[in-house]
Order: C-alpha cells, then structure tokens, then sequence
C-alpha cells in the first residue's frame, strides 16, 4: 500500500526554487548547466533544445514506458512521492522522455537534436552532506533519425560532459572513468565516475553521471522503428557536479542564505570556504516496528518532514545499531517494553546551521521532534523541558 503526500507536503514540495532554471533567479547551477548544453552542441554541431516540464508527472512515465519493472524496488513509496495511484513528483528527470518522444515522427526526415531535461527531483534520500530529498538533474538525450549512434558517441560525450564540468585547465590531472551499468531504459549502459582529490589528500572515484544507447523498446513505445531511429541518453546530477566544480564540501551551502556563500553562487569560481560554525550531535535509542523499518533513506524523510523548514540544520543522519528485541539484555526490553518484533535502533544525528549556532537547548528541542517522528516504542524518552 502506497503512502501517499498530503496537500502540505504536495505544496512544500512545489513551492522549491528550482536552481538551474534562470528564470527563478541567477545561480552557479544555470550557468553550468548551460556549459555542458553547449558543449554537446558544439560536439555534435546540432541544435539543443531546453524541456521545463512539471515535476507532476504519469508514474507510468516515471517507470513502465522507461521499462522498469512492475516490482521494481524504486517504485516503493520508502523511495519514491505518490500523490496518487497515477500521478507522482518524479523520481528523475527521465520521466519527461516519453512525451518528448511521442511528439516525434516516422516522416520527420535527417532529425538531429539534443534534447535537455532539467529540474528537480524528489526522492526519499539519506541525510548527509551529499545527498537531499530533492536533488537537481538532467537528462540530455540525443534523439537522431537515419543515422546510427554507438558506443563511440556515447564515449565522445561522456568526454565532452567531463570537460564541460571540471574542465582540463582547471583539473590538469583529472581521471575519469567509465563502467558498465544497468539501466531499464538504455543498451550499452554506463557509470560515468571522474577520481576527487579528498580534503585530507586521499583520491576517491565518484559518479558523476549514468548514460547509454537509447534502449529500441523505449522508441518502440512511442511509435518510432529502431531501425531508423537512434539514440544517446545521460542522467546528471546537478548538484554533485556543481559541487565538484567550484570545490563546495556541504550540498546544503547550495540553498545557503548567508550572504558571503550567496555571493559566490553567482558564478563557477573556485568556492572560498565561509567560517564553519560548529556542529552539535545528538543519540537517539529508538524502537522501530520491525528491522525493516531501520532504513537511512525512511528515517531521513521522515525526519526532514518532522521538522519542515527547519530540516535545513540536519547535516548528517546516521544508524550506528540496529538490535533485535531477542538479542538485547532483558533489563532492557523491560525498560523499553519491547514486543518481541521491534528492534532497538542507535541513531546519531549531526546538526550544524550555516547561519547560526546552536544553543542546547534548541539542539535538545530538535532531537525530540525528531525522536516523536521516529519513535514506535510504547515507553517515551525526552529530554527537553
């Protein structure tokens, strides 16, 4: 049974400003994205064209015209937002590909363009200081007619993104790398990864983008024969690689509204670190319904939801023990009367502000939103006043 968003939510998640769509204000992330559009121009000597479509989307555009299966795991309402059994925030920016696609023809001669698909997209995500519930992407699919495009093509703007995002004269030593994936909806599908130089000098290989041949299926599904049609598609993530360009640590610094990190949001210069106020860390002992229930990704939604606006001060969730009723001591299960289903989970959260610090008490407030929000024990443990 799906869980479905509630008007609030629905509204909440509506209202964000999309950073990669000038039209909402200038940003770092726009400009960017325009980089990587005109490089795959230039590569290809083709027209681009940009999709803004609303993140209300078919959720059989959003999964079975993409080909995933019908008890794909990423079709959960853990992972995804259903607003109802046929319509849900997309989970990525493929979602907008099937319509494209159909407004497509057999008679539309030597077609050849690149097609861009930004904006948000909503997940149900764990809390760090990487990933958000509603992350940035593109799709840039390169849909051809009478021409054949292969793994050579698919290599070649793979180059081209990688230059576009972290180019040479920035990054002389820069590595990347492509891997063999499995996508629904490509053949010949790729991990595309670029190797980071870490903080503290160790390098670290991070996915910077998926992509692959154009699966004949998906064309199929919109009336176009895979013999005379072809195509390149690639999911970015936007905020990764805008991270990795101007050399931002905390995706959160993104949104930031101190005035010193706005500033410099404004273009793609290197990023001077602003002042790091310090973090305040509290534990939660939990009892969840089932080790099911002890997932990162759940707890993490549930959390931001909790706290609404004020989600902003999580910087990291983290499980650190899951226990099972039956193996905990039994002065415990008595204190926390436990059934003998439940399990006992050790949460650590991290809170850190970008604009203030924290006093303990409101830390101490947080952590029991938090706690009611997530806790399923019959016995409570608060600790503000």
């Amino acid at each position: 049974m799906k869980n479905y968003l509630t008007p609030a939510e629905l509204q909440s998640a509506l209202a964000l400003r999309d950073l990669s769509d000038p039209a909402q204000g200038p940003h770092a992330m726009s400009l960017l994205l325009a980089d990587v559009t005109v490089a795959l121009e230039r590569l290809w000597g083709i027209g681009a064209e940009t999709h803004r479509i609303s993140p209300l989307v078919a959720t059989a555009d959003n999964y079975d015209r993409l080909g995933y299966s019908p008890d794909d795991v990423t079709r959960d309402s853990r992972y995804s937002r259903h607003v109802s059994p046929t319509v849900m925030l997309r989970s990525h920016t493929s979602a907008g590909v099937p319509a494209l696609l159909d407004a497509l023809r057999q008679d539309m001669g030597r077609y050849d363009r690149l097609h861009a698909l930004p904006g948000l997209v909503y997940r149900r995500d764990s809390i760090d200081r990487t990933h958000v519930g509603a992350p940035h992407q593109v799709d840039l699919w390169r849909v051809k007619a009478r021409g054949l495009l292969g793994p050579a093509a698919l290599h070649e703007m793979m180059g081209a993104v990688v230059e576009a995002v972290l180019p040479a004269a920035l990054h002389p030593d820069l590595e990347w790398r492509a891997t063999p994936a499995t996508h629904s909806y490509t053949d010949t599908g790729r991990q595309l990864d670029v190797l980071v130089t870490q903080p503290d000098g160790t390098r670290e290989w991070l996915e910077l983008a998926e992509c692959g041949l154009v699966a004949a299926q998906v064309l199929r599904g919109s009336g176009l024969d895979p013999r005379r049609w072809a195509g390149l598609a690639m999911g970015l993530g936007l905020d990764r690689a805008l991270m990795l360009r101007k050399g931002i640590r905390d995706i959160r610094l993104l949104r930031s509204e101190n005035p010193d990190v706005q500033a410099q949001l404004l273009d793609l210069s290197p990023y001077r670190p602003v002042s790091v106020l310090p973090e305040v860390r509290r534990d939660l002992s939990l009892v969840l319904g089932s080790a099911a229930e002890a997932d990162v990704e759940l707890l993490g939604d549930r959390a931001r939801t909790a706290l609404g606006a004020e989600a902003e001060v999580l910087a990291a969730l983290e499980i650190r023990a899951v226990t099972p009723a039956s193996e905990l001591p039994p002065a415990a299960v008595e204190r926390l009367r436990l059934a003998p289903e439940q399990v006992n989970v050790l949460l650590r959260m991290v809170l850190q502000p970008l604009d203030r610090t924290l006093t303990d008490e409101e830390a101490n407030l947080i952590r029991d939103r938090v706690y009611l929000a997530l806790h399923r024990g019959r016995v409570m443990e608060l600790i503000s006043g």
